[in-house]
Order: C-alpha cells, then sequence, then structure tokens
C-alpha cells in the first residue's frame, strides 16, 4: 500500500470566463470599445477571467496590445478562439486555443467590442472571489465593502429597454436557494452586496454608486438608485423588482442597460419590474 502524500490530484471544476467577442483588429478601436465596457458595468466586470474570440476577425490581431489592455482592466485572459495565421500568432503570444459550449439554459456571457451605440452588451457572471460572510444564510456572499476600479468616464447607451410587451415563457432557471439573502439597511454609494445561488432582498434604499448582485432575483424595498444586476450565472428567468426605479445600471442575465436619462414618468420613481427578454431587457411598471 502506497502510505506516500500526493503532490498533486486532479479534481473537476467549473469556470466562468467572459468571451470578447472582436469585430476589429485596430489595436485603438479595440481599446476605446473596452475602456467604455468598463466604465459602464463597473466592478461586474472585475478579475473575471477571458476568452477571446476572435473568429469573426481576419485581419492581423496585436496579440501584445490586446492582452496588455485586457489585463490593464483586470481580466486575465485565459484562451483564444481564432483561425489561420491570428491563431498561430495567439498561440506565440501565449494564449490557449479552446472550443467554447453554450448551455441552453445559462448561454455564455459576451463582451462585444463592436462599439455600435445601440447595441445592448451582455456583461459576464459576477466573480466567484466575492467575498463571503459567515453571516450570510445559505450559500449567500455579501460583500459591502467600497467596490474598486470605478470608471468616471461617459457610459455607452445600450439598448432602449421597452415598456410592457407580450414574451415567451423565460427558460427554466438552474434552482436556487430558498433561503434569500436579506440586507435590512440603506446601501451607501461604493458598497456592494452579492447573494450567491439565491435571491438577494433589500429592505431600504440603494444610494447611487452601490452595486446590488444575485444569482436568482433581487428585491429592492426602497428607492434603486445604484447599480442592480439578476441572475448573475445566467439565470434568464431571473428578474428585478423595486418599489422606486431610479437605477444607474439595470442587468438580468448578463444584457444590461445604461439608464442615462430619466425612464418615462411611468416607470420613474414608480414601482418596476425588469426582466429578459431574449436579448432585450423589459422594464415594466408594477400596478397594484
Amino acid at each position: 500500500m502506497n502510505t506516500e502524500s500526493l503532490a498533486l490530484d486532479f479534481k473537476s471544476a467549473t469556470l466562468y470566463a467572459i468571451r470578447v467577442v472582436l469585430h476589429s483588429a485596430d489595436p485603438e478601436h479595440l481599446e476605446a470599445a473596452l475602456a467604455k465596457r468598463m466604465a459602464d458595468a463597473g466592478s461586474f466586470f472585475e478579475n473575471e477571467p477571458v476568452v477571446i474570440d476572435a473568429s469573426r476577425v481576419e485581419e492581423k490581431i496585436d496579440w501584445t496590445a490586446l492582452v496588455a489592455a485586457l489585463r490593464g482592466h483586470n481580466l486575465p485572459p485565459i484562451g483564444v478562439v481564432a483561425e489561420g495565421a491570428n491563431l498561430e500568432a495567439a498561440r506565440a503570444a501565449g494564449l490557449t486555443p479552446v472550443e467554447l459550449s453554450t448551455p441552453a439554459a445559462r448561454p455564455a456571457p459576451v463582451v462585444d467590442t463592436a462599439l455600435p451605440n445601440d447595441v445592448a452588451t451582455p456583461v459576464p457572471s459576477v466573480p466567484a472571489a466575492a467575498v463571503e460572510t459567515a453571516a450570510a444564510p445559505t450559500e449567500a456572499a455579501a460583500e459591502t465593502e467600497p467596490a474598486a476600479g470605478k470608471a468616471d468616464a461617459d457610459p455607452l447607451p445600450a439598448r432602449e429597454a421597452s415598456g410592457a410587451t407580450s414574451a415567451p415563457s423565460p427558460t427554466p432557471a438552474a434552482p436556487h436557494s430558498s433561503s434569500a439573502l436579506v440586507i435590512t439597511k440603506p446601501l451607501r454609494s461604493g458598497q456592494r452586496v452579492y447573494a450567491r445561488h439565491t435571491d438577494l432582498v433589500v429592505i431600504g434604499m440603494v444610494s447611487q454608486g452601490a452595486e446590488v448582485i444575485a444569482d436568482g432575483n433581487v428585491h429592492v424595498y426602497g428607492p434603486l438608485r445604484g447599480k442592480a444586476m439578476a441572475g448573475a450565472r445566467g439565470d434568464t428567468s431571473a428578474r428585478i423588482f423595486t418599489t422606486h426605479l431610479d437605477a444607474e445600471l439595470l442587468a438580468v442575465a448578463g444584457v444590461y442597460r445604461v439608464v442615462e436619462d430619466k425612464l418615462d414618468r411611468t416607470l420613474h420613481n414608480q414601482p418596476a419590474l425588469v426582466r429578459l427578454d431574449g436579448d432585450t431587457l423589459r422594464i415594466e411598471a408594477l400596478k397594484p
């Protein structure tokens, strides 16, 4: 019998990563797009591993500059999807070719660097490195420290959310914990709360500059003036509910909208819900 301790072992793991889809090989164009996307979503992107998808680009890519730009925004590249000469150049730059698969219930998130101003851009799941707290019920994680890496650049407009419309039933979601993470105090600017594998309920105000994130639904019983993201791990059936909508950014399962101008008066400062309809966010009034 071998009693020697193993120096290493292999364990299965599931890794969430951002797929950065390139539509241009121009380094300045790409860096400008990346800066705007990061400014839009703030800490939602931080420290997420990145797979660079260059399958749509035939021009020669400056991989050194692109990798440096991603790392400069705390997005570590872990692989590449490319063809021909770009694939060989990516290998030479130290990137590993990978194959991407997209499960139906949890589509892979995308950061689209095409740059058109009218595109609703999916954002990634929240990093698993969010600070876990012993006080949180179930497997939820809560972080209320100031979020790092904020940018003050002008946000990039996303596709306009429409009013109430009919839509097909949402894709069935993976089960979440039956217990929600409940926060019973207002959240001030710079604070972030992340509910892992469950819903998040905030009883109080979410101030401008604060972030509320959940793998399930987000409920805010008070003014929602910061950023809210539901379905952070890809749950397309997740929703955001609030009694007082005045948000900076809204996102469901990676599709987000930056709210630059006041919403319609039937929605602004009113009870509302936010849901995903295909790749478009729907913001609807909650009527008594």
